[in-house]
């Protein structure tokens, strides 16, 4: 006797494939769950009776999509009386009904920290928030048309570019203003959102996460735009947590201390340059004293030049033995390099 299948994932499939298949979601779902066209099209039709789906057209030339359940938009002003937990509980939260907790957490931290950071760093007057959902997707955006989060932290720390901006904001513990602020805010928002993206300045900076818990990073000059405008998009199916979020860079298990730090070294690089020097090292190496374990991600980096590796993994690593250095991600010439340089072999590897 054949297994009964539950409508619950027959619906829970269509609702998750049907932004790729608007046209023929039928079909697709069909073959997977060997039911008839006729039974699928019930489904459908339940589903867009319940308003999580609307449709155009007719019959073959018909469209699906997920139907907007919130899309709430607000200017909201920025003075004595804003506060961010406030316009959290009494704009956000309402629009968050049927939300899994792990994800409305997610956003409270995210868009609350993100208000914050408008409200004491960007010196904009107002603020703009757009939040949108479906069945599937909470997307949210703050927007403000302040100083700039890359502009204000090059000026801060005196950085040659906004992109050693980035650089310095990707490692965490990044503030300019330590008396009030731990510099945690972003990195973790970051790593908790599906996507999370920065646009500011000349630069549009976004983190994606990908399958096996892997990011893609995105880096792009664009037209210089004012202020800063932050997106962060996650899935209402997510299992992710604050809790695992923060654990995964804590120095031990239930201990909350921001000890361990993930660095695209992809940020390093400006244009097409190689990462070849020292100087370039430095950079990268800039705050690392104060975390305890360090990984170097090497994601679409090809090659590294001698005095960049030695200067890192050699006379870095022995000038602090505290400070674990760990790499992922590298390709084969960059993993001999790293070998070279930290075994003192008297010539360097061959890329052959």
């Amino acid at each position: 006797m054949s297994k009964r299948l539950d409508p619950s994932q027959i619906a829970e499939f269509i609702v998750q494939n049907i932004s790729e298949h608007p046209k023929d979601i039928a079909r697709l779902t069909s073959g997977q769950f060997g039911l008839s066209r006729q039974a699928i099209n019930g489904q459908i039709k339940r589903l867009m009776e319940k308003g999580l789906l609307e449709a155009t057209g007719r019959t073959k030339a018909r469209v699906y999509r997920l139907r907007e359940l919130v899309d709430f938009q607000n200017q909201l002003p920025v003075d004595e009386k804003f506060e961010e937990d406030v316009i959290w509980r009494e704009l956000v939260l309402p629009k968050m009904n049927g939300v899994a907790k792990n994800v409305i957490d997610i956003c409270q931290y995210g868009l609350t920290e993100m208000l914050n950071n408008v409200k004491d760093h960007s010196g904009a007057i107002s603020v703009f928030i757009w939040i949108r959902r479906n069945a599937t997707r909470v997307h949210m955006i703050v927007s403000d048309s302040g100083v700039g989060i890359f502009t204000k932290i090059q000026k801060a720390l005196q950085l040659q570019d906004p992109r050693h901006a980035l650089l310095e904001l990707s490692k965490g513990k990044l503030t300019t203003d330590s008396t009030r602020h731990t510099g945690e805010g972003i990195f973790f928002t970051s790593r908790m959102f599906d996507r999370f993206s920065i646009m500011s300045a000349s630069l549009w900076y976004s983190r994606l996460i990908e399958p096996g818990d892997q990011w893609l990073l995105e880096v792009e000059d664009r037209d210089n735009v004012n202020g800063t405008t932050i997106f962060m998009r996650i899935n209402t199916n997510s299992a992710r947590t604050t809790q695992q979020v923060f654990e995964r860079y804590a120095s031990e298990p239930e201990d909350y201390r921001f000890s361990t730090t993930h660095v695209p070294i992809q940020l390093a690089k400006y244009g097409d340059e190689q990462l070849v020097s020292r100087s370039q090292a430095k950079r990268v190496l800039a705050r690392f004293e104060r975390f305890k374990e360090v990984m170097l991600d090497f994601q679409r980096v090809q090659s590294i030049g001698q005095a960049f590796a030695d200067e890192i993994f050699r006379v870095f690593k022995r000038a602090n033995p505290d400070i674990r250095i760990l790499h992922i991600n590298a390709s084969p010439e960059v993993e001999k390099m790293i070998s070279w340089v930290s075994s003192n072999a008297p010539s360097p590897p061959s890329s052959q």
